[in-house]
């Protein structure tokens, strides 16, 4: 299953297209964003090949990797301890919300850790007025004491 699932991935990334909007290189102020052709006289909306491609169902992803993440795993949202219950870690993988502050990623994520749950969004969640000292740093200090005496 894993394999299948490893290609289809392969397969929705090949489908990737980009859809240009129609005049987006004749004018500045036109946005990249899509927009559909309605002009009558459109070359784009009568599909003429030069004008770039229309979206179309055939570029949709296939049905079973539809919504995962591009390593293989389902996203679960988490906005507190109670919401990593119910996560697989061998089929989900965790995005933190935005809204969950500090001291509560620091919490989830160290659960996580636990569960061996895979978290797309990792921050250093330590706080900000403890000052971590690294190990090398405190044995070069102390070979340096040593020296001078």
């Amino acid at each position: 299953m894993a394999d299948e699932i490893r290609r289809l991935l392969k397969v929705r990334k090949s489908k990737d297209a980009r859809f240009k909007r129609e005049g987006v290189d004749k004018k500045d102020r036109i946005k990249d964003s899509w927009r559909r052709p309605r002009g009558l006289h459109s070359k784009q909306r009568r599909q003429k090949k030069a004008k770039g491609p229309l979206p179309t169902p055939g570029y949709g992803s296939p049905l079973a990797v539809r919504g995962m993440h591009p390593c293989g795993l389902r996203e679960v949202r988490v906005f507190n301890l109670n919401d990593l219950e119910g996560v697989n870690p061998s089929t989900h993988a965790i995005r933190i919300a935005a809204t969950v502050g500090r001291k509560k990623r620091e919490l989830v994520q160290n659960k996580a850790a636990e569960l061996n749950i895979r978290i797309l969004n990792w921050k250093d969640a330590t706080h900000p007025g403890k000052k971590r000292v690294a190990t090398d740093t405190v044995a070069i200090e102390e070979d340096h004491n040593e020296e001078e005496e």
